[in-house]
């Protein structure tokens, strides 16, 4: 295909068409190119398609037109076609910035994230004054966990397009989890200096836990709450800023009235179910009682899974883990999950149902995927701890798929895990977070179910309590570390001077020196008796 059909935008004179996408074309052509753009933005698919397959005929194959067709296609969730159809585009415009752009987002919902990384950088060179470009990267960085690469891109996007609130927010979220604090409350308040009720602003500021938000703060918060037009997103997360700022006040009755209005209006968008739960966790057990034997019993060794409820205390264990010169800290990885899910979409079948039909070599198989999807992490260390709390749901299974791999169940004081989890929002809807009795429910199959996994499995599932990790750190890390098959390390005590990026909400607390007051439900006193009666209910005698 010639590559000089068209002229490139930029390449030709543009005094006889408005858009340099479309010089060239007779007006007719480039009224329905605008009329498809307009159905793709409204939601109508059937003209947009329709209107756009025509004009491809009819220009035999216009890049624009072309890259309509692929963001339609986008839309539509067909990742896989989308990326085709402007790689065709850009056999004719190879060096157009925008539908670099276009296909790096196709590669990213297709899956190819490496990919789609090398398309966006592509797309910064050749227009390095396009912001969303560098904001697409930055975002795709940062979830990577590159947030030191995510950081600069932000940045460029922000200074390009100073009042896009999406990348202000993730810049602040990006700094945050460098440990620049200064800078990220700067990039959070710029946010809220073009719109005070940009809840994500507030959450970053709120997530900030070792700083406090001022009477101002809180009287801004209050002011944009009481307001009727606030969307109930920024409702939402405006409520547990304003908590964390009463909290810090000893204003123990406001804060948890803010909490609770946030979390009931969390809870009506998606209602948590216990039964659900409840039934998985009969079921995993059941499935997972016989496995088949590991043809390597010391296959997966490299990895070590930090698992249990959130706010529990693992991200200080990872800290300090990770300041091991054998182990790299990865934060919270989706492999593990993304693995067995992929599996149970291969095999028609939803899991755990599938678990008693796998043999031990399709467990091999399965555990080959993880450690090449993380490998990345193992780069520079032997060993890397892979933390997302829910993974405990899959403990079961590690003894055959990574029956090398080391899982460690955080604990910490029932009540004050519980407390912690309420007063934090979590974007995965449904969440058993807010609401005190759906608190007590998953914290009671959790243990319940990781109970059952470490009899099984007492050699690699290992519980480490947060209250005697703080009372006693260098005790706690020899005996885990031994456990782990690794000799103490020093540098496990000075985690707090760790440059490494901390992806979660204890971001901040983590960099800051061991503290063993860091109890606050009891604070409350009284206040809290209704989820310490949740608690007991659930209490295994």
């Amino acid at each position: 295909m010639s590559s000089s059909r068209y002229p490139a935008p930029g390449s030709a004179p543009t005094r006889d068409a408005a858009d340099p996408r479309v010089v060239g074309l007779a007006d007719s052509v480039i009224a329905q190119l605008h009329h498809a753009a307009r159905c793709i933005r409204d939601g109508d698919a059937a003209n947009a398609q329709s209107t756009l397959m025509r004009l491809i005929a009819d220009t035999r194959e216009h890049p624009e037109a072309l890259r309509l067709f692929g963001l339609l296609q986008l839309r539509q969730r067909r990742a896989s076609e989308a990326v085709a159809t402007l790689r065709r585009a850009l056999t004719q415009w190879p060096d157009d910035a925008l539908l670099r752009s276009d296909l790096a987002s196709a590669l990213a919902a297709s899956g190819d994230l490496d990919g789609a990384l090398a398309s966006w950088r592509k797309a910064t060179e050749l227009d390095a004054s396009a912001a969303m470009p560098w904001f697409n990267l930055g975002r795709q960085l940062q979830l990577r966990g590159d947030s030191v690469a995510a950081a600069d891109a932000l940045t460029r996007a922000t200074k390009l397009m100073p009042d896009f609130l999406p990348a202000r927010v993730l810049l602040g979220d990006a700094l945050v989890h460098l440990g620049r604090f200064d800078e990220a409350t700067a990039s959070y308040r710029a946010a809220l200096a073009v719109m005070p009720s940009c809840g994500d602003a507030w959450r970053g500021l709120g997530n900030i836990k070792t700083r406090a938000l001022d009477e101002a703060d809180r009287a801004r918060m209050r002011a944009v709450l009481d307001a009727n037009d606030t969307a109930d997103s920024d409702r939402i997360a405006i409520g547990f800023a304003l908590g964390k700022a009463e909290e810090d006040v000893g204003h123990y009755a406001e804060a948890l009235h803010a909490l609770t209005i946030a979390n009931t209006l969390q809870r009506r968008l998606a209602p948590w179910r216990e039964a659900p739960l409840r039934d998985y966790v009969d079921q995993a057990l059941a499935a997972t009682i016989q496995l088949p034997k590991p043809p390597n019993p010391d296959f997966g060794r490299e990895v070590i899974f930090i698992v249990g409820l959130p706010r529990s205390g693992s991200t200080l264990l990872e800290q300090m883990l990770s300041a091991h010169p054998e182990i790299e800290g990865a934060s919270e990885l989706p492999d593990l999950g993304e693995v067995l899910v992929a599996e149970s979409n291969r095999r028609g079948q939803p899991w755990p149902h599938w678990i008693g039909k796998a043999t031990a070599q399709d467990w091999l198989r399965l555990g080959r995927d993880y450690l090449k999807r993380t490998a990345r992490w193992r780069q520079h260390k032997p060993r890397h701890t892979d933390k997302l709390p829910e993974n405990w749901k899959f403990a079961g299974v590690l003894r055959a798929m990574l029956p090398g791999a080391h899982i460690i169940d955080m604990r910490r004081d029932p009540l004050e895990t519980a407390w912690s989890c309420y007063k934090q929002q979590f974007y995965q809807l449904p969440h058993f977070a807010c609401d005190f009795a759906d608190l007590a429910a998953y914290l009671h199959h959790c243990e319940r179910a990781l109970d059952t996994w470490r009899g099984r499995d007492p050699t690699h599932i290992h519980v480490q309590q947060y209250e005697a990790l703080v009372a006693d750190p260098e005790t706690e890390l020899r005996r885990l570390l031994t456990a782990l098959g690794l000799a103490f390390s020093p540098a496990c005590l000075d985690y707090a001077r760790s440059t490494r990026s901390v992806r979660t909400a204890s971001a901040a607390q983590v960099r800051e020196p061991l503290r063993a007051d860091t109890a606050r439900a009891p604070r409350y006193g009284a206040l809290l008796d209704p989820l310490r009666a949740e608690l007991a209910r659930h209490t295994r005698p």
